[in-house]
């Protein structure tokens, strides 16, 4: 056979063995496809369903006992909670007393407080009001915006000033300014308001302020805080994520601590 011949040949062969090459390629290629898409999918990641961050203990942490047959819970409410049905509200027996949002600063009045006000106590509840202490605005302005919006005649409970912020001014000027609003709520009322504020902020800011006055303090636990100083801690609210009846959505809880009742909070 020729050398011409034996390259005619092979190259024959070639041609001859390509569609069989070709196919066990594209076979292979369906393989490795068929094996990658048949892998489990991995399960999307879940992130943590806490609401609240861990809270550094102030004072040292105690378990409290959460019955609801000591008549000694409340909730306070403002328009974040919408329209309430206060008829099933005053029927849920985790419910004695009840405080609404009023004014903020200056000239914020909380449209919800006047409706508020008067079904809860036409229900039966007992009622008190609060205002949230601006840092900056003026304090004439705040003292006549509260005390012209919440009457002291329709007050069944001891006015709450809720203090929250701290503002940029120094330390003094504000512990000044909120001195001042407060007095001027203890003269309009006839007694000394219940000071609100989270555990956190009275550590930094008012700690041995107001020796005189009872505190509401919020941490969000199910273990009390124990205050470590004299202060007057009374109130504890335990949580912004309460389901009550009659409000959509969730509410500020709060309960009374031992050693404390309803007399302390009740107009004279």
């Amino acid at each position: 056979m020729t050398l011409r011949a034996a390259l005619c040949l092979g190259l024959a062969a070639l041609l001859a063995a390509a569609p069989a090459h070709v196919a066990a390629r594209k076979k292979k290629k369906a393989d490795k496809k068929e094996v990658r898409t048949a892998l489990p999918t991995p399960d999307p990641q879940v992130l943590p369903t806490g609401h609240h961050a861990a809270h550094t203990p102030w004072g040292g942490m105690r378990p409290y006992r959460f019955t609801t047959g000591e008549r000694r819970y409340g909730i306070d409410v403002s328009h974040y909670q919408g329209r309430i049905d206060w008829a099933t509200v005053a029927g849920d027996e985790r419910v004695t007393y009840v405080y609404l949002k009023a004014t903020e600063g200056a000239n914020y009045v909380d449209d919800t407080y006047r409706y508020n006000l008067r079904e809860a106590r036409r229900h039966g509840l007992r009622v008190g009001c609060y205002h949230f202490f601006s840092p900056t605005a003026p304090v004439a302005q705040q003292i006549a915006n509260f005390t012209s919006t919440a009457r002291r005649e329709e007050q069944d409970l001891v006015p709450i000033v809720d203090v929250e912020k701290r503002g940029r001014a120094s330390l003094a000027t504000f512990l000044s300014r909120l001195r001042t609003f407060v007095s001027a709520v203890e003269r309009h009322y006839g007694v000394r308001p219940i000071i609100y504020t989270g555990v956190n902020f009275y550590k930094k800011y008012l700690r041995g302020v107001f020796p005189d006055h009872l505190y509401m303090l919020a941490r969000y636990s199910h273990e009390m805080p124990t205050m470590d100083d004299d202060v007057r801690f009374g109130i504890w609210q335990f949580t912004a994520e309460g389901d009550i009846r009659g409000i959509r959505g969730p509410v500020d809880r709060s309960i009374i601590l031992d050693g404390y009742g309803m007399a302390d909070m009740l107009m004279p």
